[in-house]
């Protein structure tokens, strides 16, 4: 017997407050930010759905993991124990510890990137996109073309055009392309799943012209799970073990560990060429840490450990996945345009569907994420032309979607906050012809969306 209510497999062990604010007091906390969501003070949230990465509640064994850390600056076994349970899921020959996922990249552009190379990928998120970029390769995206397209219902809109990246090779020139990239889940499309067989065809493309193929795999274990719930002969496979085959079609990948992993800091980057590895370590001991460590603590190391082992839990994933879809199916039957099929760790309301109004290069995201803080409190991340559309050369193009993340924190809120959200949602888009774009008044060189200045246009 299955029962409709989606109950949490967990029990609420400790709880930290949230401070009720009004309309008013907001209209005034988002102005005084420069009417960016990212430069507003959390107390000043009532529900934090700016992202995922690292904003989720440990678990009793993580907190009891990490009295266990030994802060040994060389050696610890607390590094012993994390790079067990890395290999244990990622077999990976060398696993290099890091602060988190961005510090990895800029490692591994670093070592690999330079002017004249291109490093593709199905979609680059922003920091993989600016990490590859700053080195001065150019970053090139080879998503299908369903998953452009919000509301095409392809069960793995994060695959990567396997044609259009061979012409590509072929254009350029293998000698061009020091390393293939992979995003699993595609994070800038809509947190969409990639296919086992989309891997497989990678990999075999990757082989057959000697191009070595990395990961991005900070949302590995829901991309796993949508793998078993909608690829043809997965069903009834364990977690682990997609993952572990997941895992054999690469040759290294970068970690955010704040995502699946559990944690609220860490990350890696594992690899198996031995050449690389070194170049990497002498990187890492730059600009991180001693290799055993890599900017952690013993104790984040161990309670990363742990986390690796609750994240492939059948209970949870089902729970992870189902609760995420209960938000995108209601804002779905309330007319609110989102990405479909619903993500993983996000819904992805389609900005530019809701406000046909407001032009590409007057921030349609921007303009609802301020919306939803203003009405209810609520902060989501735009993920359209502010954060993608200025290129290197400075100019602006709209982006291909124009989208708000509401990422859910893992074993954060409960199904009363998520209502809470839906009702918010609906608030906005029942006032959403009235809703104005926003200009930049004061922006960085990159990665603008973080700390970019904007203004109403009235």
């Amino acid at each position: 017997m299955s029962f409709k209510t989606i109950i949490e497999p967990f029990r609420i062990h400790s709880v930290a407050p949230i401070r009720m604010t009004t309309p008013e007091q907001r209209a005034g906390f988002i102005a005084d930010a420069g009417y960016n969501v990212f430069s507003l003070r959390s107390d000043d949230v009532l529900i934090d759905l700016l992202t995922d990465s690292g904003t989720g509640a440990m678990s009793r064994n993580q907190w009891a993991a990490i009295q266990h850390g030994d802060e040994s600056y060389a050696g610890s076994p607390s590094w012993e124990i994390f790079r067990d349970a890395v290999q244990n899921l990622f077999p990976f020959k060398h696993v290099i510890p890091t602060h988190q996922g961005r510090a990895a990249e800029k490692i591994l552009f670093t070592a690999l990137g330079g002017k004249g190379k291109f490093i593709p990928n199905n979609t680059h998120f922003d920091t993989t996109r600016a990490n590859v970029e700053y080195s001065g390769a150019e970053a090139v995206d080879f998503v299908i073309a369903e998953g452009k397209d919000a509301a095409n219902l392809h069960p793995f809109k994060g695959n990567m055009d396997v044609q259009a990246l061979e012409d590509f090779i072929q254009k350029v020139g293998v000698a061009n392309i020091p390393v293939v990239m992979m995003t699993i889940t595609n994070n800038s499309g809509g947190g969409q799943p990639v296919s086992l067989a989309n891997l497989h065809a990678v990999s075999d493309l990757c082989k057959k012209y000697g191009l070595p193929l990395f990961l991005d795999a900070c949302r590995f274990a829901e991309n796993a799970w949508f793998i078993r719930e909608r690829e043809a002969g997965q069903g009834d496979r364990d977690v682990i073990d997609i993952v572990r085959e997941i895992a054999s079609l690469a040759d290294g990948m970068t970690m955010s560990a704040k995502k699946d992993p559990l944690g609220n800091i860490g990350g890696w980057l594992a690899l198996n060429d031995d050449e690389l590895a070194g170049v990497c370590r002498n990187l890492l001991i730059l600009t991180e840490g001693f290799p055993t460590y890599g900017g952690l603590a013993g104790r984040d190391l161990e309670a990363l450990a742990v986390g690796l082992t609750e994240i492939v839990s059948h209970d949870y994933l089902k729970y992870r996945i189902q609760s995420t879809a209960y938000l995108g199916n209601a804002l779905l039957a309330g007319g609110i345009p989102v990405v479909q099929p619903i993500g993983g760790h996000a819904v992805y309301i389609d900005a530019k569907a809701l406000l046909p109004h407001i032009p590409a290069l007057q921030y349609p995201g921007q303009a609802l994420a301020v919306e939803l803080y203003k009405v209810g409190g609520i902060r989501g991340c735009e993920i359209g032309t502010v954060m993608f559309g200025k290129k290197p050369d400075g100019t602006e193009v709209p982006a291909t979607m124009e989208l708000v993340r509401l990422a859910i924190p893992r074993r954060t809120y409960t199904q009363s906050h998520i209502d809470y959200v839906i009702e918010v949602c609906l608030a906005v888009k029942a006032n959403s012809e009235k809703l104005t774009g926003y200009r930049i008044t004061k922006e960085p060189p990159a990665l603008r969306h973080f700390t970019a200045i904007f203004e109403p246009i009235t």
